[in-house]
């Protein structure tokens, strides 16, 4: 690596380094405008790896060009370069399928974190709908609160 390259490096890596630190702080001190630039990158980093995920299926031959390209020292490549290659097109789809679904599910859990944090201020008050059939299920009002009496004290018999 040239000195380009490691500098492009170093800068992208220290805005990481910010991003997840704002993320962090925005979700302990409950603010929530520090989780969306979080978020925005997770959503890029989400679109960029369904797109190499598009291009596997538009041009299968790119898993071999990238295999030939590896060192040779890279182990197991000549077993690897020998499989068919919609096999290795079909491995390739599944890995990254893996992937974007955990991405998925994590952009999930930081979408929640946020309406969590930017609902905390808000006054809501949970609505539920019932119908006549589940009110049918819920017992009447003063048979569940009125307490039963208790049964008198057992008589001993003094000896």
């Amino acid at each position: 690596m040239d000195d380009a390259n490691i500098c492009i490096a170093t800068a992208i890596s220290l805005l990481m380094i910010l991003i997840c630190g704002m993320a962090t702080y925005g979700a302990y001190k409950q603010h929530a405008a520090w989780i969306i630039p979080f978020f925005c990158y997770q959503i890029f980093d989400f679109a960029l790896n369904t797109l190499v995920a598009i291009s596997v299926v538009v041009y299968p031959n790119t898993v071999q060009d990238y295999l030939q390209q590896l060192p040779g020292t890279f182990p197991y490549k000549e077993d690897i370069m020998s499989t068919n290659n919609m096999c290795l097109v079909f491995a390739v789809l599944l890995f990254i399928g893996c992937i974007l679904s955990f991405k998925a599910y994590l952009i999930g859990c930081v979408w929640n974190c946020y309406r969590y944090v930017s609902g905390r201020g808000t006054t809501e008050v949970l609505v539920y709908v019932t119908t006549n059939d589940t009110t049918v299920l819920l017992p009447p009002y003063e048979e569940a609160v009125t307490i039963p009496p208790k049964d008198p004290p057992p008589q001993y018999m003094e000896a």
